[in-house]
């Protein structure tokens, strides 16, 4: 587990001497810059933990012609724990005129018992999510919201559940009233879930058997947080997005369709998590 206050300081210290740094904007019609800033089920994970991944992390894949993905989510984060440890103060001051922004908050929002990362999702999550809007458009970039993917969740019947209560209603409220392009995110992976059913989507998401992987000798059986296969597929549906919404030209996007039959071996892990 990552200390908050060795975040705090960490976090502090990277953003303060990027504040002073000047403003560079890419050439005109340069590739995009694609930042996001998230949650843990879209942060990178480190070589020990795989399997295990976000789709931030797999989001390059989907990505060409030079466009790139720096990858700031967090796990554990929430939209409120996310800005107040200065991670959005670092993001904001990296940023440069044509950039994009991803924001997909919501997991760690509905955390009532939690007053360090509890939002409520119509008053200080929309309000805590405008800081980024405002922060990314201050700066010349392009803010698209993500609402959250969903959970591994069924009823007895076999059908795929919200589990996100009025948070994603809130993020596609906030991105019409803004006019910033929203992604769906839960929507279209409820619809994934419901097409794969309870056993298929075991293989998206980080169920391992016990000794079927080297790093998770006992096995695990996780309903949020994916897989490398699971990250890549919900990755594939965030460019699709994209590319549909017309926030990233036809150009930057590619593979939209290619299989991954290796999908642990097309990642990047590093040795360490980067945020």
């Amino acid at each position: 587990m990552i200390r908050r206050s060795f975040l705090t300081a960490s976090a502090t210290a990277l953003a303060l001497p990027l504040l002073a740094a000047p403003v560079h904007a890419r050439p005109r019609g340069g590739p995009p810059r694609v930042f996001v800033a998230g949650d843990s089920t879209a942060s990178t994970y480190a070589a020990h933990e795989a399997p295990r991944a976000g789709w931030g992390q797999a989001l390059d894949l989907f990505l060409g012609h030079g466009a790139t993905v720096d990858n700031r989510a967090l796990s554990g984060a929430s939209s409120r724990s996310f800005a107040d440890l200065g991670l959005l103060d670092g993001v904001l001051a990296d940023l440069r005129p044509g950039d994009h922004l991803l924001v997909s908050f919501g997991h760690n929002d509905a955390k009532e018992y939690d007053p360090d990362r509890y939002t409520e999702p119509w008053s200080t999550y929309q309000s805590q999510l405008t800081a980024y809007l405002d922060g990314a458009r201050e700066r010349g970039a392009h803010p698209t919201l993500v609402t959250s993917v969903e959970r591994r969740r069924f009823t007895d019947g076999g059908v795929p559940r919200e589990s996100h209560g009025d948070y994603p209603a809130a993020m596609r409220a906030l991105g019409a009233r803004e006019g910033v392009p929203t992604v769906d995110l839960t929507a279209l992976s409820l619809d994934l879930w419901g097409r794969l059913g309870p056993e298929d989507t075991k293989d998206y998401f980080l169920w391992l058997e016990p000794g079927g992987h080297p790093n998770y000798p006992e096995g695990v059986e996780d309903d949020t947080h994916f897989q490398a296969h699971g990250a890549i597929e919900v990755a594939r549906l965030v460019a699709r997005e994209l590319k549909r919404l017309r926030v990233l030209p036809p150009r930057f996007t590619r593979r939209l369709g290619d299989p991954f039959p290796t999908p642990e071996r097309a990642l990047t892990w590093p040795d360490e998590r980067p945020v």
